[in-house]
């Protein structure tokens, strides 16, 4: 579904990906992880970049309309679905159809049913975070990215969001800090230090202590 051979990215005159080559089948819920630095953010970009129309992405700076409800920026990851008259009246005076609809992902990641008509500005940064994810699942495309999407989010609140992104995409590519959130919700872990893939391997059989050389 994804590939690179030998791609390599230059930034600012910095090196940021080295002779990268590396294939994403469809189905494969994948981690890329690796000290902040090391070309996840890169990698993914890339990734994305292949097939932005078929992609929900959570990106790191979020992407979210502030001044608006948590309901409308939500409701945004389905706007493609519907033409502009419906979508500009649910701007206005959303339909019930689609409150149902909308309220049901912010309660299957605890954000409460009290926050759906929020302004996203009066919101924590975990409740942001988790908007945006709700967002993209709500937009129902091939594949879900997310650049870090449970920085923001304790343990417990992670495992819900993971649990949600698993359920509604059987491919799925986040850029991750927690190793031991990637190993329990990801099949592969690809590791990078340094803009280059270091290691390559299903989670299965992988424990936190393997991975402590990318630190």
């Amino acid at each position: 579904m994804f590939e690179l051979r030998k791609a390599s990215v230059r930034y600012e005159g910095r090196e940021v990906l080295r002779d990268v080559s590396v294939r994403i089948e469809a189905g494969e819920r994948v981690a890329l992880v690796g000290r902040s630095g090391a070309g996840k953010s890169t990698l993914l970009k890339l990734f994305y970049g292949q097939r932005p129309a078929e992609t929900a992405l959570v990106p790191q700076e979020l992407g979210l309309v502030r001044p608006l409800s948590v309901f409308h920026n939500i409701y945004m990851g389905a706007l493609h679905r519907h033409g502009t008259a419906y979508n500009l009246l649910n701007l206005v005076r959303p339909l019930q159809r689609e409150v149902t609809a909308v309220r049901a992902l912010v309660e299957r990641l605890e954000l409460g049913a009290e926050k759906l008509f929020v302004p996203v500005a009066q919101l924590s940064g975990g409740q942001q975070q988790r908007t945006a994810v709700a967002r993209s699942l709500h937009q129902g495309a091939r594949v879900l990215m997310g650049d870090e999407p449970v920085s923001a989010v304790d343990k417990r609140q992670s495992r819900v969001v993971l649990e949600a992104i698993n359920a509604a995409y059987d491919t799925v590519l986040l850029a991750m800090h927690d190793l031991p959130l990637a190993l329990a919700y990801a099949d592969r872990i690809v590791a990078l230090k340094a803009g280059r893939i270091v290691l390559d391997r299903p989670a299965a059989g992988l424990e936190v202590p393997d991975l402590d050389f990318l630190y």
